[in-house]
């Protein structure tokens, strides 16, 4: 694996464990008995020992932490000097029971004792806070002796603050209890003698094997394999969890340990390089398997002495800090903490080879029993020439035939995706180690461009065959565009997954959609595919959208050069290769006007229909958007971002159609006073009232709210008195929010004083809108969402009107309120996002846009319209976009005479008190 730029530096070279006594027992125990040769009391000697024990401790751990910090990526010597160190301690203590406390002149047979170390520390491997697993082991029947000396060694373990895991057990109860019970089964067979009577460890060793794992091989490799599978579900079933688990989570130490408990358990081995010479792993497959155990301890290392305690979660602020003392630090194009991740990553993804490996060879020998799903309800489908059904599983038939022909790699998953058989280990194996036969000559190959393309879009799953190509490194050796962005992570709260899965994730959310899955979910993509449109540039486009990333470049920049010249290599047509380029240039735009700019006005429609030119680019592009957002991750894709697409579309594929002159202000002002009088007058409203309520707004009114809405206002301002307020709470299922409408007499600084209201009753504000009417009145509308992004439930409503009227009415003052809610989470206090802050006069005709792209936080919106609202500029309306922790803010103003922002001045002296308030409300959310 080659090192990544912000890596090269750093020693990975392990250190031997320091010198100190407390590795060598001979040296320990003399060093303790002259400490207590004038002692005599039980007491005095259990305190005189864990003193001396405590203090040599932390002597020898201070220098096993020195020597980690020197190679702080490799933790293999680590993880065993604390073992060691362990083991002196043990030993010593044992030492001190049985010949100060507890001695005893001519011992019984009955008064034996071995004292084994099980679980990891049987391994002889522990991180610095791991737990000490011990197993008492008396021959026959647990004596008063037996007891005593067992009980004193506990206490002083205790007083040592050890977190100790202890078992007190004769020979046979061993042999039971593990027939009966598959953790201490597990526990056992890692057992190791640390002192004490070693006839009788050797005696448990025999048994075990001879009476107990020979017999049992195969009930044990389905159960360990059964609780990995169970453990992987618990972790979140994916190997790219941004948080993962180093030591429970796929990929992670554990799923090493379980090849390791398996092979002891089958072999009888003691170390995994001896699989080697058993023919399991290749010696490139052990060294994988060295180099992702040796860092996924230093990780968890890191982890403990970061936290002071056992942690074994890679939480977002521990990452920042584990990168950081691992050595990665960040440059121009990336932060450290991603390339650490990437590193971490690309290691667990090994261990998922190596445990493919080794699960080929337990079929092989028939200990494991080969996947039911692979053989059973499953029509046998012939196979093509090279290719056989291996225990149902598609294997190769003759490595050297296979490999005489480069080809032959990818029609191994065509023909893994015509027939739906999953790929035999071996197969995968025999690609893995020949990638290099994927050169140039082949990636320009006809052929095989012609079956990758298939791959993509003639099999219906395609996301099955790019997943597993991913793994094994074929698509990156296909497309070396691919490698830098596989396992890279995007170090934020909106990204889900790797760019790479990510990429295959928007590919599979295509193929669902043209299979027809979500037609109620997503009617016009859907439309849309079954229209005949380009599938091969779509595919295509989508696989390579983001394939720039982790650049100092705008990753959409680049990825449109790269995209083309994939796209040239691939053979494509001329129109196709401008087309897929401009889609990878542009696959942020509809998203980026959608959520970020308010589409009622008529501008913003006008400059995005003139940057599409074509309604087919326009039907590509908002599938492809669709996929991007519905890829990132679970819960990202809702009503709300689908409205807003829906909408745009539709209006932007009316002016395509019947030109850019029907988007006009007046025009739009006629058609929405029409709609809403239609509605008046069905709902009984007198004629007089009607005309009343058309002339009682501003032209600005008009085109910039839904009719429904505008009906509510309506309803609010009916009959209303001078000082009153009024309200209407009620969920808009179509837009996946609550929709707050507010109706009261106008003032300066009533958006900010709404804004911070909603906030303070955890409402997350996606869309507002805020106008005056012609006597007077504020009519005001945000759409919000829970904390899910929902629509707030029904029971909750009456105490958001609660909360919004005490703070309206000053009960509450939302700034003092903000002082102790607007806190940050440690979990994600690490996320930095530069601030920037735009001003646009161009991008709508009567407004400036200012657009603030900062960290988000609670109180933030409250502070922006604040800052505003004491600089007199007038907020129409406001466009909220958050990713993650990042949010976008749009601010459609005018200044108090009603104008845009002409004035350079003015802007730069607005812009600092926007950074002021951003900065002042960081400090108080930090306090």
């Amino acid at each position: 694996m080659p090192p990544s730029p912000a890596q090269s530096t750093v020693q990975s070279a392990p250190a031997l464990p320091g010198a100190h006594e407390l590795f060598d027992a001979d040296s320990i125990l003399k060093a303790l008995s002259e400490r207590l040769a004038d002692l005599q009391g039980p007491r005095e000697i259990r305190a005189a020992t864990v003193a001396f024990l405590a203090e040599a401790r932390q002597d020898a751990m201070a220098d096993v932490e020195a020597g980690f910090a020197s190679h702080p990526r490799a933790a293999r010597e680590t993880v065993r000097a604390i073992a060691a160190l362990t083991d002196g301690i043990v030993t010593a203590i044992h030492h001190v029971a049985t010949t100060r406390l507890h001695p005893v002149q001519n011992a019984s047979e009955g008064e034996k004792l071995a004292v084994l170390a099980v679980g990891g520390y049987g391994r002889a491997e522990m991180a610095p806070y791991s737990d000490v697993d011990l197993l008492f082991l008396t021959p026959y029947k647990i004596t008063p002796w037996a007891e005593s000396v067992v009980e004193s060694m506990l206490y002083m373990l205790w007083d040592l603050k050890l977190k100790i895991g202890h078992s007190i057990r004769t020979v046979d109860d061993c042999l039971r209890l593990g027939a009966g019970d598959m953790t201490i089964r597990t526990s056992l067979v890692e057992h190791r003698l640390v002192t004490g009577h070693a006839p009788l460890a050797q005696e448990l060793r025999d048994r075990l094997w001879s009476e107990l794992f020979d017999k049992t091989v195969p009930e044990f490799v389905e159960a360990k394999l059964e609780e990995r599978s169970a453990r992987h579900q618990r972790q979140g079933g994916q190997r790219y969890v941004l948080e993962p688990n180093v030591k429970e989570g796929k990929g992670g130490l554990r799923d090493l340990q379980t090849l390791y408990w398996i092979a002891k358990y089958i072999h009888r081995v003691d170390r995994a390089v001896e699989l080697v010479d058993l023919g399991v792993f290749s010696r490139e497959e052990h060294l994988a398997f060295w180099q992702a155990e040796d860092f996924l301890w230093a990780v968890r290392c890191n982890l403990h002495l970061i936290a002071g305690r056992p942690v074994d979660v890679l939480s977002f602020d521990m990452q920042v800090e584990v990168a950081r003392r691992m050595g990665y630090s960040d440059t121009t194009a990336r932060r450290g903490v991603e390339y650490f991740m990437q590193d971490y990553f690309r290691h667990a993804t090994r261990v998922g080879e190596l445990t493919r490996v080794f699960l080929t060879e337990l079929e092989s020998r028939h200990v494991r029993s080969a996947p039911i799903l692979g053989r059973l309800f499953r029509r046998r489908r012939k196979m093509k020439a090279g290719f056989i059904d291996q225990h149902g599983r598609l294997a190769i038939k003759d490595d050297a035939e296979f490999l005489a022909d480069p080809l032959n790699i990818l029609r191994l998953f065509e023909e893994a995706l015509r027939t739906g058989i999953l790929i035999h280990p071996d197969a995968m194996r025999l690609i893995a180690a020949n990638l290099d036969l994927i050169d140039d000559r082949m990636r320009s190959d006809p052929e095989a461009i012609r079956i990758f393309m298939d791959l993509l879009l003639k099999h219906g799953n395609p996301e099955r065959s790019l997943r597993r190509m991913n793994e094994l490194g074929v698509l990156a050796a296909f497309i070396p565009e691919f490698q830098p962005v596989v396992a890279m992570m995007q170090f934020n709260l909106y990204h889900h997954y790797t760019v790479d899965e990510h990429s295959i994730q928007c590919v599979a959310a295509l193929a669902e959609i043209e299979r027809g899955e979500h037609p109620d979910d997503l009617p016009l993509s859907h439309g849309i595919m079954g229209s005949g449109i380009n599938r091969r540039v779509l595919y295509l486009a989508t696989l390579l959208h983001d394939i720039g990333k982790g650049r100092r470049e705008d990753h959409s920049i680049l990825g449109a050069r790269i995209a083309r010249r994939i796209a040239t290599r691939f053979g494509f047509p001329q129109d196709d290769i401008d087309t897929v380029e401009w889609l990878v240039r542009n696959h942020l735009l509809m998203s980026d006007v959608a959520q970020k700019r308010d589409i009622a006005d008529p501008r913003t429609l006008r400059d995005f229909a003139k940057a599409v030119k074509t309604r087919k680019r326009l039907d590509l592009l908002l599938v492809l958007t669709v996929c991007d957002i519905r890829g990132v991750g679970p819960g990202v894709w809702n009503n709300w971002k689908a409205a807003l697409l829906r909408k745009l579309h539709q209006e932007t594929s009316s002016a395509l159609e019947n030109g850019l002159e029907e988007l006009n202000r007046e025009k739009r002002q006629n058609e929405a006073k029409r709609s809403l009088r239609h509605l008046l007058v069905a709902r009984g409203w007198e004629a007089k009232e009607i005309r009343a309520e058309l002339g009682r707004h501003y032209d600005n009114y008009w085109p910039g709210l839904p009719t429904d809405t505008q009906a509510v206002f309506a309803d609010l301002l009916h009959q209303i008195d001078g000082d009153e307020i009024r309200i209407d709470l009620r969920a808009d299922h179509d837009r996946d929010a609550t929709r707050a409408a507010f109706v009261m007499a106008d003032h300066p600084g009533i958006f900010s004083r709404l804004c911070g209201a909603l906030t303070l009753t955890g409402a997350n504000v996606v869309d507002a809108r805020t106008y005056t009417t012609r006597d007077g009145y504020a009519t005001a509308v945000f759409w919000v969402q829970d904390t899910e992004g929902h629509p707030f439930a029904e029971d909750r409503l009456p105490k958001l009107r609660q909360t919004i009227l005490r703070t309206l009415k000053g009960e509450i003052v939302a700034r003092e309120a903000f002082a102790s809610r607007d806190k940050q989470k440690k979990r994600t206090r690490e996320f930095r996002f530069p601030t920037h802050v735009t001003f646009d006069n161009e991008g709508s005709d009567i407004y400036t846009i200012i657009e603030v792209d900062t960290r988000d936080r609670p109180g933030l919106l409250y502070d922006l319209t604040r800052a505003m609202a004491t600089n007199h500029i007038q907020i129409v309306s406001a466009v909220i976009a958050t990713f993650g922790a990042q949010v976008v803010d749009s601010f459609y103003v005018k200044d108090m005479f009603g104008l845009k922002l002409h004035s350079e001045n003015k802007r730069d002296q607005l812009e600092k008190k926007l950074r002021k308030a951003i900065a002042d409300g960081t400090k108080r959310a930090e306090a």
